[in-house]
């Protein structure tokens, strides 16, 4: 870290009651030299799910002579033991906590089966006994405090590693606690805002949410010939079964990410392709109604259409001729192909969010699979308009080795 200098900027109104506090830490001569404001700080490593028979502080612990006396033992605290329930699914209202040291800074924690038999953490998974110490230290903070968590899904279900990031999100709302994590799960994501989300990448800090698979697209560490760069889940399903329409493309050669949202995706694609490191090209296809710009330069092009999901789904009902196929694909009878047009309309008609048009269908159909409903109004669309479908895949095909598009029935075939 030779030669840091970070500079950041915080609110403490005992210092400043009308501005933010401007602070600076720099690196220099092998030790930090910084002007800090006092606050508490929890630090969570990721040594916190070492095994219990692996610490060495527990050790005499693991001996068949330990013993410990009855005011040692204490209960769990009912703030912990609410929070962790939440988290683990499951009550630890009979947990209990030794304290080991006269300073009570090592303890051991005990567990209870639904029949009463006790057990200690030596037979605890490594991610229930995270979980428990984690929300101990945290409810203790006071308010202001600042939390670091390094590798936060580490050891946990991806279900607790959710429930863990909802409650750090309640906790930083009732205790005015601030939590940064380290993380290379998709799990530990999905409850949080893009504006709370920070890739690092290459020496260079993008704000968004973004896949986590696409992180090896974006520093160069996939085989693919080309990444493509979208708004969404749904825009990269649409994209995808384009380029599937089109014969022998090699698709394996083609990798399609949804960045959650269009500012994000922009930004990549042109980091990606100003990298000097990168190996291969990338491409941003971005939503018709984006406020972002087109650019053939720059290799941003949009989707047809304002909200695709609308977009898609009202130009498969104005291709009458393609009911059979649409009904066939959502396993509906051929003979019942009007009716199952008419049933669409009405959900259309209906509906006030766009976004949810396909689950809805499933549901009205019988529980098909969201994804099975997307993939049959997909076909049907490229199947009806064949010239819109190959604008967009002429734009990103055009990027690709002529190896693995310029054969019969390639590229050259479509354009």
């Amino acid at each position: 870290m030779s030669d840091w200098r970070i500079e950041y900027e915080l609110i403490d109104r005992n210092i400043s009651r009308s501005d933010t506090v401007r602070r600076t830490a720099a690196f220099h001569k092998s030790k930090w030299s910084r002007d800090a404001v006092e606050r508490t700080t929890v630090v969570l490593g990721v040594s916190r799910t070492v095994p219990a028979n692996e610490r060495k502080e527990l050790q005499k612990c693991a001996s068949g002579t330990f013993t410990v006396s009855a005011d040692k033992v204490g209960a769990i605290q009912q703030p912990v033991a609410d929070a962790v329930q939440k988290i683990l699914g499951k009550s630890i209202a009979e947990y209990s906590q030794i304290r080991i040291d006269l300073t009570g800074r090592v303890s051991l924690l005990t567990g209870a089966t639904d029949d009463g038999t006790k057990y200690s953490e030596f037979h605890f998974g490594a991610g229930e006994s995270s979980i428990i110490r984690m929300v101990m230290e945290i409810e203790v903070a006071p308010e202001n405090s600042l939390v670091l968590i390094e590798e936060i899904e580490n050891g946990l279900h991806p279900v607790a590693t959710v429930r863990l990031v909802e409650y750090l999100i309640e906790v930083a709302d009732r205790k005015a606690i601030q939590t940064i994590f380290t993380t290379h799960s998709n799990d530990a994501l999905l409850p949080l805002p893009p504006e709370a989300i920070w890739a690092s990448i290459n020496g260079n800090v993008f704000q968004g949410k973004l896949d986590i698979s696409s992180l090896r697209a974006i520093t160069g560490q996939i085989e693919a010939q080309l990444a493509v760069f979208c708004e969404d889940d749904f825009a990269a399903a649409w994209i995808r079964s384009m380029l599937r329409a089109r014969a022998n493309i090699q698709i394996e050669q083609i990798e399609v990410h949804a960045m959650a949202g269009d500012g994000t995706a922009v930004t990549i694609n042109r980091h990606h392709n100003l990298n000097p490191a990168t190996r291969f090209p990338s491409v941003c296809i971005i939503d018709g109604d984006s406020r972002q710009d087109e650019s053939g330069p720059n290799k941003v092009y949009r989707l047809p259409g304002e909200c695709p999901e609308a977009y898609v789904f009202d130009r498969v009902l104005e291709a009458e001729s393609t009911s059979a196929r649409l009904a066939i694909r959502l396993s509906q009878p051929f003979a019942e192909a009007s009716l199952l047009i008419e049933r669409l309309r009405e959900i259309r008609r209906t509906n006030r969010d766009p976004h949810v048009l396909f689950s809805q269908v499933g549901e009205v159909l019988g529980f098909i699979p969201i994804e099975s409903v997307q993939e049959a109004f997909f076909t049907t669309w490229g199947e009806a308009y064949p010239d819109e479908a190959s604008e967009v895949t002429n734009n990103i095909c055009a990027l690709l080795p002529a190896e693995v598009v310029d054969f019969p029935g390639g590229l050259k075939e479509h354009k």
